[in-house]
């Protein structure tokens, strides 16, 4: 399908999110649509979805105008759009999510088609497992079998490798080019450079809600960045420190959670240290964390923390630690709330001081000081995910003591996160200890010193980041590395390699 987006604007009140965007995408064709947060990207696809209208502008497929009444009318015409969280219910099985959006088909039947599809791309689905048991990379491919099922040529993926693994990336890859190579037309939404890079055949570039600029393979990153941000972004710098006394201490901890739990997990971080943690969605990285947030508890070993057996997170807040979870709207923020509320909010645990009291300043300076693109009275659902993670990272305490951050950097482009860890990194030249997860390994060896991998639930790696490299790091996430010798107070468990 040939798809013209004409001369799109789109307003909500004083903010002028398109400005005039003109876009072209040709059938079987991968285009992506590249911009950093807050560049109108999303907005501009959820116009061609049908989710919102635009102001003026028009839409043509295969040179018919259409003015989309709902999401509904655009599926039907074959306009999908698979949001960067999947738009499902966690409660329902894979099977009862596939039916979504068509009239009853005997379940054997249905479950045939799910698994033949699934076949075709090389996804594994399992149809009775209950969504709340899937990673966010397997919702997301039942998702697209589900728009692929109701018949779906124009393909829309708004940053769909936020938060999945490396092995989920490629896979995804492989399904949307044999999808082009059948005559569908792909629009990979993404801040990403290396997504786009890899996948697509041509690259609009948004910024400030306008297109910047235009490209076609072969692709010059330098130009590329120059159109998203004017000049290319400054890389953080390692703040060097020495290590000093054991501020977390794992003591043969077991766990559930995610997908595999944690077993025989025995490591100690030190103060000072900035420590990545490894592993594919689910492999134990997650539950790590929050054993020491003191959001679950081990059922056989010790956890300490700041020099104490873990109590609630209550009290390690006090003691100065601080948790950022990936689920923003999930666990982080409150559906309903402004900005200026959780400012409040924050404050409310200091017994007789009026919350609201100065919520307004620390409000406007946390907007400021985090680029967030939204006012003190924006409901933080209205805020784009980027922007939402800019609100997470501004409520963290000014000088905390541990900071664990479940993808710090989720969902924001390449220049926000340089900045988001120029902010982080101060706080650790000021004695801040910091474990954080991420998906994205290049991260990682950014930004880490030393690096934890987990496989299937154990921790199987503990090496300096200086003294490895991303292909050693994939290796040992998939199991296949042995780990390098354990460091005096550091005991590693391996799992068995095949």
């Amino acid at each position: 399908m040939h798809i013209v987006l004409d001369d799109i604007h789109k307003r909500y009140g004083r903010v002028h999110a398109n400005r005039g965007v003109s876009l072209e995408v040709r059938a079987g064709t991968i285009h992506g649509v590249l911009g950093e947060n807050g560049a109108g990207k999303s907005t501009l696809m959820r116009i061609l979805a049908g989710y919102t209208r635009p102001t003026s502008g028009r839409i043509l497929l295969d040179g018919d105008e259409v003015r989309w009444r709902a999401p509904a009318e655009a599926v039907a015409r074959g306009v999908g759009m698979l949001y960067q969280d999947p738009m499902d219910f966690l409660a329902m099985t894979a099977l009862e999510n596939y039916a979504l959006g068509r009239r009853w088909v005997p379940p054997r039947e249905l479950r045939r088609d799910l698994e033949a599809r699934a076949a075709e791309l090389g996804f594994t689905v399992h149809p009775e497992m209950p969504l709340e048991r899937l990673t966010v990379g397997e919702r997301q491919q039942l998702e697209l079998l589900r728009l692929l099922s109701l018949g779906v040529r124009v393909l829309i993926l708004d940053e769909p490798t936020t938060g999945i693994s490396g092995v989920q990336r490629e896979t995804l890859f492989a399904a949307l080019r044999c999808l082009a190579d059948e005559g569908r037309s792909v629009l990979l939404v993404s801040h990403k450079l290396e997504d786009v890079e890899a996948l697509c055949d041509e690259i609009t570039v948004l910024r400030q809600g306008a297109v910047s600029g235009r490209a076609e393979r072969p692709f010059r990153t330098r130009e590329l960045l120059e159109m998203m941000f004017g000049e290319p972004p400054a890389v953080p710098r390692k703040v060097g420190s020495t290590p000093g006394a054991p501020i977390v201490s794992f003591r043969n901890a077991w766990a559930t959670g995610g997908r595999s739990g944690l077993r025989r997990c025995s490591v100690t971080i030190r103060e000072g240290e900035v420590v990545g943690l490894a592993g594919v969605e689910g492999a134990g990285q997650n539950v790590f964390l929050r054993l020491a947030a003191g959001l679950n508890r081990p059922y056989r070993g010790a956890v300490e923390v700041c020099g104490a057996p873990v109590r609630a997170y209550r009290w390690l807040r006090q003691q100065g630690v601080a948790f950022l979870p990936a689920g923003r709207l999930e666990e982080g923020l409150v559906r309903g709330l402004t900005v200026l509320d959780h400012f409040a909010l924050g404050r409310s645990r200091i017994p007789f001081l009026d919350p609201w009291r100065g919520a307004r300043d620390r409000a406007e300076e946390g907007i400021r000081q985090y680029r967030i693109r939204g006012r003190p009275e924006t409901p933080v659902e209205a805020l784009s995910g980027g922007n939402q993670q800019r609100v997470l990272l501004a409520l963290l305490p000014e000088r905390p003591r541990l900071l664990l951050l479940e993808s710090p950097t989720r969902g924001l482009d390449l220049e926000s996160a340089h900045w988001v860890w120029e902010q982080l990194l101060a706080h650790k030249a000021r004695g801040a200890t910091i474990v954080f997860s991420s998906p994205e390994l290049d991260e990682i060896l950014m930004v880490a010193e030393r690096v934890l991998v987990f496989h299937d639930g154990a921790l199987v790696a503990d090496v300096a980041a200086a003294e490895t490299s991303v292909a050693e790091l994939g290796s040992a996430i998939a199991g296949r590395a042995a780990p390098p010798p354990p460091s005096p107070d550091v005991s590693v468990t391996a799992v068995e390699t095949p």
